[in-house]
């Protein structure tokens, strides 16, 4: 199901034994467009934040706004103070997913590594698979120990958006997939082109980010978006919604795995 990332800001995290803070700030993997942390204030308890990955999340209780935390707040107390002003490189993240006995989510074909759902790494319990995994992040952290991939959803919010002929808004909101943690749309206000409107864009469908300018350009013409299905702020689109949007810009859905016939027709989807 779809949700927007805004309502998770302020949901309290709660541990296998106590409360341990409230989610400030989420960051996402901007190559894949995955959420990897929730930046968690955790107020007077630690007087510092925590990166909790989504692989310690339990099924959430959207309707009392808590996140349940697969962890112990020693767990929590202990692991890599790190700077969430600042970038957060990979090398940090080996250091907190090793900590927690995570494995590493880059280098393999899913989402989540080898899964595509961060609760599979859950079923481990992490005193067991810290060793382990810590051993692997570290073989991986030596190729990767630069990369800057991480970006804050509070930073892109008021990103402005243009198409191939124009501005269109700036990011409003993103939607992610509750069950993957993927986002899948951005959220975009048309309000100063085309007034009283929301419009909904793909990560896939953006050709390049400047992100010192703070502006994203997409692969779509301003016509194309303003012809497309119109986006309901209190409602989330159900899947045979979203398939008319993908089909309205003749783009393959996220859902949909290519095949062999698909590799002559590929261009249709481009």
């Amino acid at each position: 199901m779809l949700r927007s990332v805004k309502v998770i800001e302020n949901y309290s995290c709660q541990a296998f034994d106590g409360d341990i803070g409230h989610v400030e700030d989420i960051y996402f993997d901007d190559e894949d467009w995955v959420i990897r942390y929730l930046i968690v204030n955790t107020g007077t308890w630690l007087a510092h934040k925590v990166l909790i990955s989504p692989m310690a999340i339990g099924e959430p209780i959207w309707q009392e706004q808590v996140l349940s935390i697969l962890l112990r707040r020693d767990q929590v107390e202990s692991c890599p103070n790190i700077d969430t002003a600042k970038p957060v490189s990979r090398q940090q993240e080996m250091k907190t997913l090793g900590h927690y006995g995570y494995p590493h989510y880059w280098g393999d074909t899913g989402l989540w590594g080898a899964t595509t759902l961060p609760g599979a790494h859950a079923t481990n319990h992490p005193a067991k698979q810290g060793a382990q995994a810590e051993g692997k992040n570290a073989k991986a952290g030596q190729r990767h120990e630069e990369d800057m991939h991480l970006r804050s959803c509070n930073q892109v919010m008021s990103y402005h958006v243009h198409a191939t002929d124009g501005d269109i808004g700036h990011v409003h909101g993103m939607l992610m997939d509750d069950e993957t943690w993927a986002i899948r749309y951005l959220v975009v206000n048309t309000s100063n082109w085309w007034p009283g409107q929301k419009v909904l864009i793909a990560p896939q469908w953006i050709k390049s980010i400047n992100w010192v300018d703070e502006k994203i350009y997409i692969d779509l013409s301003r016509q194309e978006l303003r012809d497309a299905p119109h986006y309901d702020a209190d409602d989330y689109p159900n899947r045979g919604q979203e398939a008319d949007i993908f089909k309205h810009h003749e783009r393959r859905p996220y859902w949909a795995q290519p095949t062999e016939n698909d590799i002559d027709t590929e261009a249709s989807y481009q």
